[in-house]
């Protein structure tokens, strides 16, 4: 299970860094790229998040 908060933690990290250079980014492309990353980044967190959840109740 540590395992899993471990990679949660990074994954979060992870997305709130790319959600700062995009909000710092004055290149449209770069912010669009950004937002992307940081959607998908929160996507495999909420992922990591919900198969901790179903292995503490399963």
């Amino acid at each position: 299970m540590k395992d899993y908060q471990t990679h949660l933690e990074k994954l979060r990290k992870d997305a709130a860094e790319c959600a700062l250079v995009r909000d710092l980014a004055t290149d449209k492309a770069k912010r669009e790229m950004f937002d992307r990353l940081a959607r998908h980044l929160n996507q495999l967190a909420d992922e990591v998040e919900r198969a901790m959840n179903a292995r503490k109740t399963g």
